[in-house]
């Protein structure tokens, strides 16, 4: 019966809440407070932070993100821009293809997505990239 069941690495609670501290403190080393969200491979919330002084509306935006990032198994900067406005239409805006989502990937499979938003894209990655070397993920 192996063939109807498969076992399949999951982010735990503990390890969203690891990488959430490292994106808070790559956050506070560059000086810019962001909105960060963890999700695990379903799109499912696990972690979020609004740091102080964050934009509000990049709330939205860097959970879009990280669903994105999870959904499409890759970092939201590769999702081809002619489709962007479909992307947003058809999904009620939960998929994006702004810079700042990574997937969290452990030897190739997709456990989940981490969504940064409130600096440039350049910055909201850099916080990303902090939360996957802290797991030992796959970088992206």
């Amino acid at each position: 019966m192996t063939d109807i069941t498969r076992s399949v690495p999951k982010l735990t609670h503990t390890g969203a809440m690891v990488a959430l501290a490292a994106a808070v403190a790559k956050s506070e080393a560059l000086g810019v407070p962001q909105n960060i969200n963890i999700v695990d491979e379903g799109g499912n919330l696990l972690a979020y932070v609004r740091m102080d002084g964050a934009k509000f509306l990049s709330r939205e935006t860097s959970l879009a993100k990280a669903i994105s990032a999870a959904s499409h198994r890759q970092p939201t900067s590769r999702l081809l821009p002619e489709l962007e406005l479909k992307l947003a239409v058809a999904t009620n805006g939960r998929l994006t293809n702004l810079e700042g989502g990574l997937p969290i990937l452990f030897g190739g499979a997709c456990v989940g997505g981490i969504g940064v938003g409130s600096g440039t894209g350049a910055q909201d990655l850099e916080v990303a990239r902090a939360a996957l070397a802290a797991l030992g993920a796959d970088p992206c």
